[in-house]
């Protein structure tokens, strides 16, 4: 891990809003928290979903999610504890484990899978979904899979431990690139009383997720398990977080699409008519 000096900031975005999430299930029921859903879609614009799922209780994730349909957009996959096998149509295979990231591209369409390898202990983690835009959403499908000791990761002069998945923070580049959505994606783990900044393009749409302890950001107070959408002002230059205890979060950003979002379910295009034409292309089999 390398030791990084953070670059100054002149002036930290705020909070627009504090979101709570909702608790529901999805696959085979599993237990989860959806925060970012259909109504903050504009808003977060490129980003469609954030789910976060946490529990030690086997019954809440055991049955995972078996095959089910994905177009037009990304799904990354961030596991801080837990082992998840996928299988998809187009002929990928892989194991998630603790501190792992899986990032698939379902493009034109595949049918895929994700069932855990453990039948006790913690499963925690998050899946986000990341919007395609309109020329890349029939791209073929693609998936990948990084170990925890494959991300790069930082620690700064307030010994604040950051894993760059996405994008770039503090000089320091993640394990994954995109041009036109330009997503970065940390995970920021602050010691009680530490201070941590980095640069955010003006350009994008922003958010901080705390799954651990609370932060200030400014004068607002986010808590555990709660997002702080991150305000647009033009002038702003990056983010400021303070730890008013020991705490962990993510942080993720990108260069909005401004695209019209058309969601049946598990596909997500451009007009009606695209979603009609998913349907019948997965409904004849002719996905991955």
């Amino acid at each position: 891990m390398q030791a990084v000096s953070e670059k100054t900031i002149q002036q930290s975005r705020s909070i627009e809003r504090i979101v709570a999430g909702v608790e529901t299930s999805d696959g085979a029921g599993v237990t989860l928290t959806r925060v970012l859903h259909g109504k903050l879609q504009q808003r977060l614009d490129p980003f469609l979903m954030l789910d976060a799922f946490g529990s030690d209780d086997p019954n809440d994730y055991i049955a995972g999610f078996p095959d089910h349909p994905h177009r037009g957009f990304e799904t990354v996959t961030y596991m801080l504890a837990g082992r998840m096998r996928h299988r998809d149509s187009a002929g990928h295979e892989g194991l998630l484990g603790d501190g792992g990231v899986q990032w698939m591209t379902a493009g034109s369409g595949v049918v895929h899978s994700e069932i855990p390898e453990q039948e006790d202990g913690v499963m925690e983690g998050f899946q986000l979904w990341l919007n395609l835009p309109a020329q890349r959403k029939m791209a073929e499908p693609w998936y990948k899979d990084f170990t925890s000791e494959s991300i790069p990761e930082y620690v700064t002069e307030h010994g604040v431990k950051v894993r760059v998945i996405a994008g770039e923070s503090n000089g320091v580049d993640g394990v994954v690139a995109r041009e036109v959505t330009e997503p970065i994606y940390l995970d920021v783990h602050l010691p009680a009383g530490a201070h941590f900044s980095t640069e955010l393009p003006a350009t994008h749409n922003a958010f901080i997720y705390v799954y651990r302890g609370r932060v200030n950001v400014g004068d607002e107070l986010v808590e555990s398990q709660r997002m702080g959408i991150l305000s647009n002002t033009p002038s702003a230059d990056g983010i400021s977080i303070v730890a008013l205890e020991d705490a962990r979060l993510i942080l993720v950003a990108g260069k909005p699409l401004g695209e019209p979002i058309v969601q049946y379910g598990p596909f997500v295009m451009n007009t009606q008519t695209e979603i009609h034409q998913a349907l019948d292309d997965f409904r004849n089999g002719r996905f991955a």
